[in-house]
């Protein structure tokens, strides 16, 4: 029998796991557990959104963005910029909203998302690859994750507005990890914010 991996995306303890033991013991009982079995290692950590080991395809458009929040005048967010034909456009903007506010830097993450999909659309892009930090990004566009706030229903009817025009391949990459593309959305992201 070939051997498996356990990719565990949501539960009590998350990661790739060797046996259905160990998976058993992180998802049984968990509410919405969410995992599945994968033969290869490489797909598990695909699932899992770790995809910090994938290089930066440079052959397809592509966008980085990220999410910030200050504290003190409640401002929220995003930052980032988007690759096409050699040519780097940068993607700012913040807001005030109180209920946006309320989700603090994840609006912002939103927000940038949106502001790279609206992008590609004005340069005519029909594909392109958003490299994010924050899970929810992926997520809350695929209907994956349950959207109760204004701002996650925008972001999910967004997307499936435009998802016929634009292919957008979501890539995961780990935030803080020395990837110069989210290193500079981040910085961008916390100069919309004024921090």
């Amino acid at each position: 029998m070939a051997k498996k991996f356990y990719a565990v995306r949501k539960g009590y303890k998350t990661g790739v796991f060797n046996t259905w033991a160990e998976c058993e013991k992180a998802v049984k009982g968990f509410k919405g557990a969410m995992y599945k079995s994968f033969l290869t290692l490489d797909e598990a950590k695909e699932y899992l959104g770790d995809s910090s080991s994938k290089k930066i395809d440079e052959n397809l458009p592509f966008a980085f963005v990220d999410g910030s929040f200050n504290i003190a005048t409640k401002v929220y967010g995003y930052g980032g910029f988007l690759n096409y034909n050699g040519k780097r456009y940068v993607l700012q903007g913040n807001g005030k909203d109180e209920e946006m506010a309320s989700m603090r830097n994840v609006s912002g993450e939103i927000l940038g998302s949106m502001a790279a999909m609206e992008k590609a659309i004005e340069l005519g892009i029909e594909e392109i690859n958003i490299y994010y930090d924050y899970m929810g990004i992926e997520m809350w566009a695929k209907g994956e994750w349950k959207r109760n706030k204004k701002g996650t229903i925008a972001y999910y009817d967004y997307y499936n507005s435009i998802k016929s025009a634009l292919k957008v391949n979501f890539v995961k990459v780990k935030g803080h990890s020395g990837i110069e593309g989210n290193e500079e959305a981040d910085r961008l992201a916390k100069e919309s914010v004024g921090i």
